[in-house]
């Protein structure tokens, strides 16, 4: 069993879309997640799904989407039927950050995310000199750009799991809430 239960339940699934660019963390930290060990992954070349349960009554389908140039074109593929987005902006990557905060601008604008909550991690907190959640929300202009959604920052570490299931947790909330709002689960919000 991983940080966060991904025993399967009869329980309402959420579809979450996991993105950043290449070697940001996001599959140190989607294995970490799911079972609470390190591994050793290489940059993903297409797409990684794995399931998370973190409450018995809600599952997330977890799309890491790989981060390279080329693939970053595909992403807005995968936008219809999200509810919600994790953005993984590697702390330390000082000469990449415009071009990370760039592409989550952008994929904030696309149709199929619309209102979408938002989990930005500021990963890599574990290495000296990584700019703090403060900066990198301040950076990417997130107070602005996610105006119209819930969001939050956070820092972590992929490889330790500091402020996974946190982040992961505010996600599951920001998700219930939403996809109740949107009415898709009103009837089992009723069962519980």
């Amino acid at each position: 069993m991983g940080l966060l239960s991904s025993k399967n339940f009869k329980s309402k699934q959420a579809q979450i879309l996991l993105l950043g660019l290449d070697s940001a963390g996001k599959s140190t930290l989607l294995y970490k997640l799911k079972l609470a060990k390190d591994i050793v992954t290489i940059p993903t070349i297409g797409f990684n799904v794995e399931m998370i349960e973190l409450e018995k009554n809600l599952s997330l389908t977890i799309w890491d989407v790989g981060g390279q140039e080329k693939m970053r074109t595909l992403w807005g593929c995968y936008c219809e039927g999200t509810d919600g987005l994790v953005y993984v902006v590697d702390s330390t990557d000082k000469q990449r950050l415009e071009d990370s905060r760039r592409e989550f601008e952008h994929i904030l604008k696309n149709e199929h995310i619309k209102n979408v909550p938002v989990v930005l991690l500021a990963n890599k907190q574990d290495v000296p000199g990584a700019l703090t959640a403060e900066d990198i929300t301040r950076m990417f202009k997130v107070q602005k750009l996610c105006s119209d959604r819930a969001w939050h920052v956070q820092p972590c570490c992929a490889i330790t799991g500091d402020g996974l299931t946190e982040a992961f947790r505010r996600l599951t909330g920001f998700v219930k809430s939403h996809m109740k709002s949107r009415g898709d689960t009103l009837a089992f919000f009723k069962q519980n």
